[in-house]
């Protein structure tokens, strides 16, 4: 048993580096709740608890023992936070190559992508409008997109959200997060029409539950070559929980993996992942999820 343990504490900690990227690599999506430091930049109402040194430490932790080759993050703060953050994973052996960051309209916090692997193409949606009972509103945080060379002969391209908060709004939180979600498909539509093939990972908070609208319009019609496949994370448990809401003392699964028809046979489903750990609430209100991918092109 001893040796067991040993062998999987190894296989956590192998360095991404030392790995045959056509062997695997891990795909992981995390929401690091508010990594935006005491930056007074931001108008005083807009201005969120930081995290403490103590959460900080718990955060890097947890991407350390998971080790992701490609990690997508919510929440991140400005480019000085996120420079700082890269600091931190490089300082605990986990040095990435290249990364995309999306300053939209929220004025706090931002979406981001880390890639162990060269950024080849970059598509990430800035502003991104829609309307509702006739007033024009804004995804706050864009869709990011960012496609990676991970080997010579394979892209996998990365399409990353965070949708609305479930704070309440005048126009209706629910029917603002159905409105982001049907230009997220709108997106993905445009990818899959153009090259129904693409090898293409959707991820994120979306702040909602699979019964809810949002995940029909994210995943798509069955059946059809834009159709996105929800990857049922489950942690060691077998709970599949990714969030804990404190103030209505929820668990709930609302952050996402959603993978292309290109993608399937080459997403290892069996390793979708909600990670498991003694600190995770010191880390983050959300857990991580991931899974492997190996990279080298498969029929369906």
């Amino acid at each position: 048993m001893k040796r067991l343990l040993l062998l999987v504490c190894f296989a956590i900690t192998l360095h991404a580096e030392e790995r045959d990227p056509t062997k695997g690599i891990i795909f992981c999506a995390y929401n690091v709740r508010n990594y935006i430091g005491n930056d007074q930049s931001a108008p005083a109402e807009h201005r969120a608890k930081p995290k403490s040194e103590k959460e900080i430490e718990a955060l890097i932790s947890v991407i350390k023992e998971i080790n992701p080759d490609i990690l997508g993050v919510s929440e991140m703060g400005s480019p000085k936070m996120f420079d700082d953050f890269k600091a931190r994973l490089e300082k605990a052996g986990l040095a990435y190559k290249d990364s995309e960051y999306l300053q939209a309209g929220d004025p706090d916090r931002h979406v981001a992508l880390l890639s162990r692997f060269p950024i080849v193409e970059r598509n990430s949606a800035k502003r991104v409008t829609f309307t509702l009972d006739g007033k024009e509103l804004e995804m706050k945080r864009g869709i990011l997109d960012a496609t990676v060379q991970v080997t010579p002969a394979y892209r996998l391209r990365c399409v990353g959200v965070h949708l609305k908060s479930k704070l309440p709004t005048p126009e209706g939180e629910a029917l603002i997060r159905r409105h982001e979600a049907a230009k997220l498909r709108e997106h993905l539509d445009a990818i899959l029409t153009a090259a129904p093939g693409t090898n293409l990972i959707c991820y994120g908070d979306c702040n909602d539950t699979k019964n809810e609208p949002m995940f029909a319009e994210i995943t798509g019609a069955k059946g059809t070559p834009a159709h996105m496949s929800d990857l049922w994370a489950k942690d060691s448990v077998g709970d599949r929980w990714t969030h804990y809401w404190k103030f209505a003392d929820q668990y709930s699964r609302i952050d996402y993996l959603f993978v292309s028809t290109g993608l399937w046979p080459e997403t290892l489903r069996d390793t979708a992942t909600v990670y498991r750990s003694p600190n995770w609430y010191d880390a983050s209100d959300h857990r991580p999820i991931y899974v492997t991918i190996v990279p080298v092109e498969k029929s369906r």
